[in-house]
């Protein structure tokens, strides 16, 4: 899981810092450092403490701006915190909003041939994630950062080492679509690995890892 999300969740451990996050979320308007410390029952400087620190981890966002339905007052313009990234925590890591995003994206272009439209969308996505990489070592680096928890193993006699994908990001999805599923995932892990050509994606279903794997590219 991303570095970020860890040090949001750390963020909301506090419950004062909690109960000043959910003010601000719940009101859908900038909120002042004044308007939080009283709605939490805590005192200004307390507020602005725990505020700032809910806004470096990016749940929060500020801006300096007076309040709707008060005039301009002489002096620095306040203060204010609004609701920022959204925070969804899953472990193993999951990325339902991918998949979802990709088979809406195809619908939308070719409603009659979703399906082909669906692993194009899935490579170029993947694509839009590729760097140069040269090797499984410095794959592995590149499918943590999106969830797959990669593990190089040794192949069979004979063969190279493979990198087994030890999360699958859709795994509830995969049970009901298998199919379907699996072949976005293929198409989307091809398109990440594209920054290397002597690396391939290739599908090998087994029950306790994602249904891809990757291995060295045979000439």
């Amino acid at each position: 899981m991303a570095e970020h999300v860890w040090q949001s969740v750390s963020a909301l451990a506090d419950p004062v810092r909690r109960a000043l996050f959910d003010h601000v979320r719940r009101q859908h308007r900038p909120v002042t450092r004044e308007e939080a410390a009283d709605a939490c029952g805590v005192s200004r400087n307390l507020a602005a403490f725990h505020l700032d620190k809910l806004a470096e981890t990016g749940l929060l966002r500020t801006a300096y701006e007076a309040p709707a339905d008060r005039p301009r007052g002489r002096g620095r313009t306040p203060k204010v915190y609004s609701a920022g990234d959204d925070l969804e925590v899953a472990i193993p890591p999951r990325r339902y909003e991918l998949i979802a995003s990709v088979l809406a994206a195809a619908v939308a272009r070719e409603p009659a041939h979703a399906g082909d439209a669906a692993r194009e969308e899935a490579y170029a996505r993947g694509r839009a994630h590729s760097t140069p990489v040269h090797g499984l070592a410095e794959a592995v680096r590149l499918l943590d950062e999106l969830g797959f928890e990669p593990a190089i193993e040794p192949g069979s006699p004979g063969d190279s080492d493979v990198l087994v994908l030890r999360n699958c990001p859709f795994h509830a999805l995969v049970a009901e679509q298998t199919e379907l599923v699996c072949g976005l995932n293929h198409a989307y892990v091809e398109g990440v690995l594209s920054g290397d050509p002597a690396l391939a994606a290739r599908l090998a279903p087994r029950p306790d890892a994602c249904c891809v794997e990757v291995c060295q590219r045979r000439d």
